[in-house]
């Protein structure tokens, strides 16, 4: 039911605010506001969606809860949505989403209210690192061509340069 509320109440808001601020500012001032925010908007959700998918990428790779920086870049990808729909009500709420300390009071806010009831890591705890491009790996070998001598006719495996 707040959903519906929500779908029904914005627009409303956004077509008050449309006349009262065309009322003050005039037409063409205002159509610029709305454009300009949109155009400003999308660069500052670029510029922090990138570093909130750096945040993720560090996380994951250094082993951390990533649930924090996904929930920010969620957040940011809110923010995008509300600053590219014309409207001040939107774009308020969508550049109040790309100020970092208001993303983390919503997210202490929603995780206060989750309950994980369980977690399962599904990559094994003793897992040996991969070798670096750099890194030597020790091995042995035997030329098998050396023990066996070819039958006449019988052209190479092509595992091997002759």
């Amino acid at each position: 039911m707040w959903l519906f509320l929500l779908f029904v109440t914005i627009p409303i808001v956004e077509i008050a605010l449309f006349i009262q601020v065309g009322g003050w500012l005039g037409l063409w001032p205002t159509l610029g506001i709305v454009i300009l925010t949109a155009i400003l908007g999308t660069f500052l959700v670029r510029a922090q969606g990138l570093m909130a998918l750096s945040q993720i990428q560090t996380n994951l790779r250094d082993l951390r809860d990533p649930t924090e920086s996904i929930a920010h870049g969620a957040m940011i990808l809110a923010s995008g949505l509300l600053l590219l729909t014309p409207g001040f009500f939107t774009d308020a709420v969508g550049f109040a989403l790309l100020v970092p300390p208001v993303r983390l009071a919503i997210f202490r806010w929603i995780r206060s209210r989750v309950k994980v009831q369980s977690f399962v890591h599904t990559g094994h705890p003793h897992a040996e690192p991969r070798p670096s491009p750099g890194d030597i790996i020790d091995g042995e070998f035997e030329d098998l061509d050396q023990e066996r001598p070819r039958r006449p006719g019988q052209s190479p495996s092509g595992w091997t340069r002759h």
